[in-house]
């Protein structure tokens, strides 16, 4: 049985677990990081101390994107099909999502993890501003497709869908985003999406 280590309320967490959920594997999760900390014996798994780490039939790995790439190869390659193109067009979006990560990740810390009284207007802004232009890339890239590499639901949706929740849970000015709406319509109904993905920001 798959082994996945960290908090829920961690994105990183949430891909590992939707992926997994989305792949129809059993897995058992144990709360690592952040009120939970991380106990020697996690350490000596991932030196890191980062969350999430998995281990699989004693293979142990960690890096999030990492991991969702070895479970699809592992068990479920329609998500992340053989032809090199398909693939290389999962991994730009996979690589690009960290990029979007670090434009959410002030805002982010501001509205849900500090309390209004200390909420910067200009941190605020900043963020709604290149959260806003990263997703208008979005927005083109489905405006073509209804998926990230193309007509089916793939490997490469999983991390930019964890944000795109945030994103839209957020208290923040947006604008018309019909496609990316639409993507993430077709997200919500997915039953790991819907439990593990779109839970309470804290």
């Amino acid at each position: 049985m798959l082994t996945i280590w960290g908090r829920l309320n961690s994105h990183n967490v949430k891909k590992v677990v939707w992926a997994a959920e989305e792949i129809g594997l059993e897995y058992v999760r144990h709360d690592v990081g952040g009120r939970f900390g991380m106990d020697a014996a996690y350490l000596a798994r991932n030196p890191n101390a980062l969350i999430p780490t998995i281990e699989d039939d004693g293979f142990v790995l960690w890096e999030s994107n990492a991991i969702l790439r070895y479970l699809a190869e592992a068990y479920a390659p329609h998500l992340w099909p053989a032809d090199p193109r398909t693939r290389a067009a999962a991994d730009k979006w996979m690589d690009w999502q960290f990029a979007y990560a670090d434009a959410q990740r002030e805002v982010f810390l501001m509205l849900v993890r500090k309390p209004p009284e200390a909420h910067d207007p200009a941190v605020i802004a900043r963020g709604i501003e290149e959260t806003g232009r990263m997703m208008t890339i979005l927005e083109d890239c489905l405006a073509r497709q209804p998926w990230l590499t193309g007509e089916s639901f793939g490997i490469a949706d999983i991390p930019m869908g964890t944000y795109a929740h945030t994103w839209y849970a957020l208290d923040l000015a947006r604008g018309d985003y019909p496609h990316l709406r639409g993507w993430y319509e077709r997200l919500i109904v997915r039953p790991g999406y819907a439990s593990n993905v779109m839970i309470p920001l804290t």
